[in-house]
């Protein structure tokens, strides 16, 4: 494996911070300035990769993120400007293609989707959609868009999606085609479905021993191989926060982290996290946490371990201040990420 071809990226939901004044919430508006102000960090300091999940909740502030990316395209020169993820199952596939058409042109071809179901559900009454169809709504639409992607006059027929019959499709995509992954939580129709469009893979693994997941990359390749497509990019995203030292980072992250965690498990019928719980995946599971030499040299186990060639740190979670975000936009940037490309040529 060629270790100098790896990725790395950061992705946030837009959790909204909190005022370290006051300590109440900003504003929405604030929000969405400041992760404007979070990419431009993150290009400066040499992450390859920013990307922005969309969701519809009251904790985080990105509802739209191709819009706060082509903010990002007229005020950045480099860095890849994507998504983590766009949730296609609610949406329109061709309207979401146009946008994501517009946003390569404006960025001089570094627009990149990742499409996914989503990991929270809200979008789907907002819209009218029925959860009934979780599946066949994110089945029909990916193949719809993979047919967007493709290019040319569109012939289309399906029960969540209109008609088409040589329909063509505007703004065309002529200088390349559109940069679209597929991101999943870790169920097997999710990886084969990945695979059977010939799209990059992008694991979220927020929690639990990494290489629990292996066995889905090895799924990966093997349907890649069956349905007759190259080997693809496979990448994963885990929660993490950086400070100048352990101590401070590990503080930081049982504040933010955990009741962020708590909130969500009780939604979906989990245990609260316990302290033991919390430090083993601090120490061996999926959070990213501590010094920039702690983060690299766990970093560096995980990209070894699953044999990916994409790591996105999912920064910024529940409220934490923005200086406390943009420290470890530039830590990871500055000292996390060249120190991996240090360990990995060492061979430690």
């Amino acid at each position: 494996m060629n270790f100098e071809d790896i990725k790395f990226g950061l992705d946030t939901f837009g959790d909204v911070a909190i005022d370290a004044e006051t300590g109440e919430k900003i504003s929405y508006e604030e929000s969405i300035r400041n992760i404007v102000k979070e990419g431009q960090l993150a290009e400066k300091v040499g992450v390859d990769i920013f990307a922005l999940g969309e969701h519809h909740r009251e904790e985080f502030s990105i509802s739209s993120p191709e819009i706060i990316l082509a903010a990002l395209a007229s005020t950045t020169e480099k860095i890849t400007l994507g998504t983590g993820v766009t949730v296609l199952s609610s949406d329109d596939p061709i309207r979401v293609y146009q946008r994501f058409a517009t946003l390569d042109a404006i960025s001089n071809g570094r627009a990149q989707i990742m499409l996914g179901r989503g990991s929270f559900t809200e979008s789907y009454g907002l819209f009218g959609y029925d959860l009934e169809d979780y599946n066949d709504l994110f089945e029909e639409k990916t193949a719809l868009f993979d047919k967007l992607v493709q290019g040319g006059p569109i012939t289309w027929e399906g029960k969540f999606t209109p008609t088409l019959n040589e329909m063509e499709v505007f703004p065309k995509m002529t200088e390349h085609r559109l940069d679209t992954h597929i991101g999943v939580g870790g169920t097997p129709e999710s990886v084969i479905r990945a695979a059977r469009y010939g799209y990059p893979l992008m694991l979220a693994i927020i929690g639990g021993q990494p290489t629990r997941f292996k066995p889905y990359i090895n799924l990966y390749n093997q349907a890649l191989e069956k349905f007759g497509h190259k080997a693809q990019p496979i990448g994963m995203h885990s929660f993490g926060l950086i400070a100048d030292d352990d101590e401070t980072a590990i503080e930081n992250a049982w504040k933010y982290i955990v009741p962020f965690m708590d909130k969500i498990g009780l939604e979906r019928g989990w245990g609260r996290m316990t302290k033991e719980h919390f430090e083993d995946e601090v120490a061996r599971g999926s959070y990213y946490v501590g010094s920039p030499e702690t983060v690299a040299r766990k970093m560096v186990r995980a990209i070894k371990e699953m044999g990916i060639q994409r790591f996105d740190l999912v920064y910024g979670m529940n409220g934490q201040t923005q200086e406390e975000r943009f420290k470890t936009i530039e830590l990871f940037g500055t000292k996390v990420i060249p120190r991996i490309k240090e360990l990995l040529k060492e061979g430690n």
